[in-house]
């Protein structure tokens, strides 16, 4: 199991980011309720059963699962919420990843490029497919039912009313979410501040061993930059790496710099 991110570690005013060194997800505390962004692996479920009876709550208390997209290591613990009460939400575009189970993501949203040229490269990679596999990435439930939406709409039932972005590239349905009042986007994989496959830190996209489609991840970045209601945004949270602080616009700037891997 990869090194755990101390389940107490506060990245804003009432959300906490989870996870460990390889993959990020997020629980936000909203006057009506928990929303949890992304799901992790399987073998987080631990850690935020105790981070939450650390404030005496369980996971009956999470009413909104908000999926940046359809990849295992994002939609672990997806099944098991959906089981406690939770609603699952994803867009349409990435939602047979959910119902057909995590190992369809190879057929639903394949990668560009094969990962062995990366791993020629940089053999120290393969760590990170090997510990979700470990975490138990490739082979948690499906989770049928979830809540499908389409491009750019506000999510006026989940606690806060967020507004779900279509980010695709990285898959076909890749999703940001916005709350603008406490100026949060969090970008899943369309903007990552560390790739575990090519080692890069810093604003990125995801390398095409990953990425469905890295000419439309690209575009993406094009569109969070016409996005005016993203100026409220101050605090930029990855699927993948360190919380960035400031524009958006500079930061998708950083990330168009670095290319396509």
């Amino acid at each position: 199991m990869p090194r755990s991110i101390p389940s107490d570690r506060r990245v804003a005013p009432g959300v906490d980011r989870l996870g460990d060194d390889v993959v990020n997800f997020y629980l936000v505390e909203e006057p009506d309720g928990l929303v949890l962004v992304d799901a992790g692996v399987p073998a987080h479920l631990d850690q935020l059963r105790a981070h939450l009876a650390g404030s005496g709550r369980s996971l009956t208390d999470i009413r909104a699962v908000l999926l940046t997209h359809g990849h295992p290591d994002h939609t672990g613990l997806a099944h098991t919420l959906q089981q406690a009460g939770a609603d699952v939400w994803v867009h349409e575009s990435d939602a047979a990843i959910l119902r057909d189970g995590p190992r369809s993501a190879l057929r639903h949203a394949k990668p560009e490029r094969s990962m062995l040229p990366y791993l020629l490269r940089r053999p120290a990679a393969i760590a990170t497919p090997l510990r979700l596999a470990r975490a138990g990435a490739f082979t948690a439930p499906s989770t049928p039912g979830v809540r499908a939406f389409g491009d750019d709409q506000r999510l006026d039932e989940v606690p806060g009313a967020p507004r779900a972005l279509a980010l695709p590239g990285h898959t076909p349905g890749s999703t940001g979410y916005l709350f603008p009042a406490r100026g949060l986007l969090f970008t899943g994989d369309a903007l990552v501040t560390h790739d575990g496959l090519t080692g890069h830190t810093g604003p990125t996209l995801v390398c095409r061993g990953f990425t469905h489609d890295s000419r439309t991840a690209l575009a993406s970045l094009d569109l969070l930059d016409r996005l005016d209601h993203l100026t409220d945004a101050t605090l930029l949270l990855p699927g993948h790496g360190e919380p960035v602080t400031g524009d958006p616009r500079t930061v998708t700037h950083r990330a168009r710099q670095a290319g396509s891997r």
